[in-house]
């Protein structure tokens, strides 16, 4: 296949809003291949492993971890901000949709550059990048790359089932030394369970409370600079939707378009406060951000579906700019079909069962945000349909699951008034009881 049919740069902004990334046209056993090798570069030496979901959470947790067992920082080879002005020569080269946000599939970066990154080279705690889908396999990376003995961490990802890492965990336990688990996503008390009775030292946060960085911050025992409390807590603003603390857009956006260690090495020397050549990177891809934001807000439709107003959209964007500009628009709640499959469901105060609705559809999440990709793509004529009818199954399969929600919570109003009901009755007949008594 020619190579330009694939590659974003020459699009224009209407039709790069309609389809996917050039990550997307990679098959799974290159990727395999290369996460393999990434893995193997990365594990090489170290005497950390960090598996962790690349999004500004995961990441901040790296950073932590970095400082807490790692090198110092004034070890590092060269400086962040230094290799951000280097990529701002050539900011719109860089594919938008390399990984994809927290809730969804997770890919990697397109860099075919095998050399091993300096500022990898430069830790002793590796960064071990996956989703939510991904935890097994990385686990295995971890069991067949790392040196015996290692110390493992698994950073803002939660697993759907025991059984699905049930065999890679077994083996990561028989190899490596301290093996602990820090998340706040909202854990099955059966799942929880398992992994903390196999020997995990699990650490979950409260969902709406902290976000994962929180939770590593308090669990590691050492004395951190204020600048990562300070991190974590923009992190949180983000990841929890607050949306109090402009800088948190700034760190979701970074780790969303530079790869993981730049990201991490930044927010450790920098915490928060991010140095000029950050944020003036942001500034040149917030440009084409805000059309692609723009495109698919105007191509929304709405729904109502129970007492809920539903707004579905299609398009590569930032879903949660979207979603709060639909919020504004007054929907309870927002579906962004992405063009690789996935989707984003973003709630608000009126919706808080993104999660119910994404966990019918393949995918989990938070109560105000989740992520899914339904179970509907057998071939690329499913996908060239997918991309043509901007999303048209995806969004049936959704907002069906929405229905099922709907009904659910009305049995549960139903039981609930039954419920008040006996309960009146049987204040009568005590009432009545003690007036005959």
């Amino acid at each position: 296949m020619d190579d330009e049919l694939i590659d974003s740069d020459g699009l224009s902004l209407g039709r790069k809003s309609v389809l996917p990334g050039e990550g997307f046209f990679y098959p799974d056993s290159l990727d395999e291949q290369r996460d393999d090798e990434r893995a193997e570069r990365a594990l090489s030496g170290a005497s950390t492993a960090v598996i962790a979901d690349p999004d500004a959470d995961g990441l901040a947790c790296v950073a932590l971890l970095r400082e807490a067992l790692g090198h110092p920082v004034d070890d590092l080879p060269e400086d962040p901000g230094e290799r951000i002005r280097e990529r701002l020569a050539g900011a719109g080269d860089e594919d938008d949709e390399t990984r994809e946000d927290a809730e969804d599939e997770t890919g990697e970066d397109t860099d075919d550059d095998e050399d091993v990154d300096p500022l990898l080279a430069a830790s002793d705690v590796a960064l071990v990048p996956t989703g939510p889908t991904g935890i097994d396999e990385a686990l295995e990376r971890v069991a067949a790359y790392g040196a015996e003995g290692i110390d493992v961490f698994v950073c803002d990802l939660c697993p759907d089932e025991f059984e699905t890492v049930a065999d890679e965990l077994a083996a990561i336990l028989a190899m490596a030394g301290e093996v602990r688990w820090f998340d706040h996503h909202l854990w099955d008390p059966e799942v929880a369970a398992a992994v903390r009775d196999a020997g995990v030292d699990l650490v979950v946060g409260e969902s709406d409370e902290e976000c994962t960085a929180d939770v590593a911050l308090r669990s590691l025992e050492y004395a951190f600079p204020d600048r990562f409390a300070d991190l974590a807590a923009a992190t949180r603003d983000h990841d929890l939707w607050i949306r109090e603390d402009p800088r948190s857009d700034d760190l979701a956006d970074l780790a969303y378009w530079l790869d993981p260690e730049t990201y991490v090495a930044l927010v450790r020397e920098y915490g928060a406060g991010l140095p000029g050549p950050a944020l003036e990177y942001l500034a040149v891809r917030r440009e084409e951000k805000q059309g692609l934001i723009d495109r698919a807000v105007a191509r929304a439709d709405r729904r109502e579906v129970g007492p809920w107003d539903v707004a579905v959209t299609y398009g590569r964007c930032s879903q949660n700019e979207v979603a709060e500009a639909l919020r504004e628009q007054g929907a309870d709640a927002t579906v962004i079909v992405k063009p690789a499959g996935s989707a984003s469901i973003r709630g608000t105060e009126g919706f808080e069962r993104c999660h119910e609705v994404a966990r019918l559809v393949e995918g989990g999440g938070h109560p105000r945000a989740a992520g899914c990709k339904p179970d509907i793509y057998d071939d690329m004529l499913d996908f060239a349909h997918h991309w043509t009818t901007r999303g048209a199954e995806a969004k049936r399969a959704i907002l069906d699951a929405f229905e099922t929600v709907a009904e659910d919570a009305d049995a549960e109003d139903a039981d609930a008034e039954d419920a008040d009901a006996e309960d009146a009755e049987a204040d009568g007949e005590d009432e009545e009881n003690a007036d005959g008594g």
